[in-house]
């Protein structure tokens, strides 16, 4: 953009590591809270589904007791005992899945809750953000954080929540009743439980590091394909495809690095954690047979006991897992916090000021601005525009056009001097009723995905169809929408590629012209049509911005000859001003560039 707007960086730029593990995951359970009872009853459902299920194992040693002191001492099996006891662990069962449906659902409906209320924070932190942010960051990044960080934590609540409570209850019950069974056996299973924590955070420091990493090189394989998606034409066009491939297969590739290290390392958790449940199994198994041996233990509390020793092993293991998906959702809310946190324009009231009582007055009074402190764009303008006048700004690429517009809605704060209208300075009312005195037409059209007619009507709030067609009409734009099939009706695509670049132009003028604005900016906003197009909505113009103040980009000099002022900016300054015969005659900057387009007219022709 003209006025040395800056750029966000590019594919490769470099997103910040997270810092502060345990402060991030704070954060992120404090979004829990609204759900805390809820998060109740999922607790209490885990713990019932659990119980039922931790009591089976002891409840089938009993049956497996019975029928081996009836084979060994020579009676009858007690048929009664093991039905009452199959019938009992039906209905246990039966209780463990009703609590466990009652779990999984309840939790959904929080995780979808949470995440719900994270990406509306996100969307509104967006809105509050200032312009400079946006020109500093590389959209792609911006959408990873937005759409794909928070699908990751979304995932990682919904599963990662109910396994850690599931785990940590079964763990309490399962060593509970492994000590009503055999206090010493539970010791040498206990042992085991402090191995398999150290290896499930020996793998996990490893792995940490390439979950982040994995997450910085997804927001920036984003921001490349973003880029090269949008200016897809440009890339065909310079035929840099092979150029663009190449990068973006560098940028895989990290990114596949980084994955399948995140990935294989933390693979290695299942099966360390599982050859260390052996070991506890093959223990408890030869001590459980010596204690049956020697008449210390019945032969069903030790097969109770194995099942309880290869059930925690589940629960740990399970455990060690959710790790992976906690690193993956840390990393995601690390970079959604970061967005979160960052500085935004400070929030205002609408003033008392009448709105509509301004006439549309303007004045510069000795401002200056830069985007960096120590780089000014604007060095010292004064200006005085008079209701109803239309301003014509022209100069090179980098003078300070665009920059003065982006001063005059508020984009951007200028560091010294003000800007008045009506004798109120743009400070003394908020950003909303200032930029509600304008309507903007730029040189790059946005058109959302809609109607043509809700396009246009998105310049004005209630929009009655007459006012929308006169709008059309004023704007030139009827005619072409009449010969599409559905009318004002068609649905315009994706970046509205159903339409030409002019036909998008008219439409955003169209919206322009149905705001009926104080104020008007037009930046290069004619550039996109043809000459006599161009004629015809200059003339719609002259008539439409009686009364209105407006101020107007343009390289093609022929376009502002019967502007009331003529601008000639340079470097951040006013170099010249007056009007176009005046300009002409002064035989400077102004008188240059004109001849200059003339001449290339001339050899044009």
């Amino acid at each position: 953009m003209g006025g040395g707007m800056r750029h966000g960086p590019g594919p490769g730029m470099a997103v910040e590591k997270p810092k502060d593990f345990k402060k991030t995951f704070k954060r992120l359970l404090g979004y829990l809270k609204p759900w805390k009872n809820q998060m109740i009853l999922v607790t209490v459902a885990a713990v019932f589904s659990t119980l039922f299920n931790v009591i089976s194992p002891k409840l089938l040693g009993d049956a497996t007791s019975s029928v081996f002191e009836s084979f060994t001492s020579g009676t009858s099996i007690e048929f009664e005992f093991i039905g009452r006891i199959l019938l009992l662990l039906i209905g246990l069962y039966l209780l463990s899945s009703l609590f466990a449906y009652v779990q999984q659902y309840v939790m959904a409906g929080i995780s979808q809750k949470t995440v719900a209320a994270l990406r509306k924070e996100v969307n509104e932190k967006l809105a509050r953000l200032p312009l400079s942010y946006f020109d500093q960051q590389a959209h792609g990044d911006l959408l990873s954080r937005a759409v794909n960080d928070i699908d990751n934590i979304n995932t990682s609540l919904q599963q990662a929540l109910s396994q850690i409570i599931n785990s940590v209850i079964s763990i309490i019950g399962i060593i509970i009743m492994m000590l009503l069974i055999s206090p010493l056996l539970t010791l040498v299973v206990l042992i085991t439980i402090p191995l398999s924590l150290m290896v499930a955070q020996f793998v996990t420091s490893f792995s940490q590091k390439h979950f982040f990493k994995q997450q910085e090189e997804l927001g920036i394989i984003n921001g490349h394909i973003e880029e090269m998606f949008t200016g897809h034409q440009v890339v065909k066009a310079f035929g840099h495809e092979e150029k663009s491939i190449a990068e973006f297969d560098l940028i895989n590739d990290r990114l596949y690095h980084s994955s399948w290290r995140a990935q294989f390392i933390s693979g290695l958790m299942m099966p360390l954690m599982g050859f260390v449940g052996n070991l506890g199994f093959i223990i408890v198994s030869i001590s459980g047979g010596l204690l049956v041996l020697n008449g210390s233990m019945r032969v069903g509390d030790v097969q109770a006991f194995i099942q309880y020793t290869q059930q925690i092993s589940h629960p740990l293991a399970q455990a060690a897992g959710i790790a992976n998906m906690i690193q993956v959702a840390i990393a995601s809310a690390e970079r959604v916090f970061h967005l979160l946190d960052e500085p935004e324009e400070k929030q205002e009231d609408a003033t008392t000021i009448d709105i509509e009582e301004l006439r549309g007055n303007v004045v510069f009074d000795h401002i200056r601005f830069g985007y960096e402190k120590d780089q000014p764009i604007i060095n010292d303008v004064s200006l005085e525009v008079k209701a109803g006048q239309t301003v014509a700004i022209v100069g090179p690429t980098g003078a300070g056009k665009t920059t003065i517009v982006n001063l005059l809605m508020r984009f951007y704060e200028i560091d010294e001097g003000a800007i008045r209208i009506d004798d109120v300075s743009l400070t003394d009312m908020s950003r909303e009723q200032v930029r509600s005195l304008y309507a903007m037409v730029l040189q790059d059209t946005w058109l959302f995905n809609g109607t043509i007619r809700e396009n246009i009507a998105y310049g004005l709030d209630g929009a009655t169809d007459d006012e929308i067609v006169d709008a059309a009409r004023k704007a030139y734009a009827d005619d072409f929408i009449r010969t599409l099939p559905e009318g004002y009706d068609t649905v315009l695509g994706e970046d509205a590629a159903n339409l030409s670049q002019g036909q998008r132009q008219l439409l955003t003028i169209a919206r322009a012209i149905i705001a009926k604005p104080k104020i008007l900016l037009l930046d290069e906003a004619t550039s996109s049509v043809d000459t006599r197009t161009e004629m015809k909505i200059q003339k719609a113009m002259t008539k439409l911005l009686e009364g209105r103040t407006s101020f107007v980009i343009a390289h093609r000099l022929s376009t502002i000859r019967d502007a009331d002022l003529i601008l000639v900016m340079d470097q951040g300054d006013i170099i010249e001003k007056g009007t176009h015969e005046e300009l002409l005659a002064q035989g400077g900057f102004y008188a240059d560039l004109y001849e200059g387009q003339f001449a290339q007219k001339e050899t044009a022709s």
